[in-house]
């Protein structure tokens, strides 16, 4: 499957600072990076599942955001979101 991980990560600090390398290091043992902190990745679901693994080891949820489009996926199975940003529900009412 084809997927693509974007991350932001908190640089603010030197904590931050080594996070985002480790992140970028991961991704580049994986994918090819499309993007500063875009990469475009082909695997298979156990290739998947550790790099998903290997990734939230080094992000920190309360600082940094990390997504994961699969995009050969169903359209329900796409998008995987960690961290503090959410995407909005492009599906929900407008107005509650």
């Amino acid at each position: 499957m084809l997927i693509i991980v974007s991350y932001d990560v908190s640089t603010e600090t030197r904590a931050g600072r080594k996070r985002l390398r480790r992140i970028a290091k991961v991704c580049e043992s994986v994918g090819q990076r499309v993007q500063k902190s875009v990469f475009e990745c082909q695997v298979d679901e156990m290739q998947f599942e550790e790099l998903e693994r290997r990734l939230l080891a080094e992000f920190d949820e309360k600082e940094d955001n990390l997504r994961f489009y699969r995009i050969t996926e169903p359209a329900r199975l796409r998008v995987k979101e960690h961290g503090k940003f959410r995407a909005k529900d492009f599906d929900a009412p407008l107005v509650a």
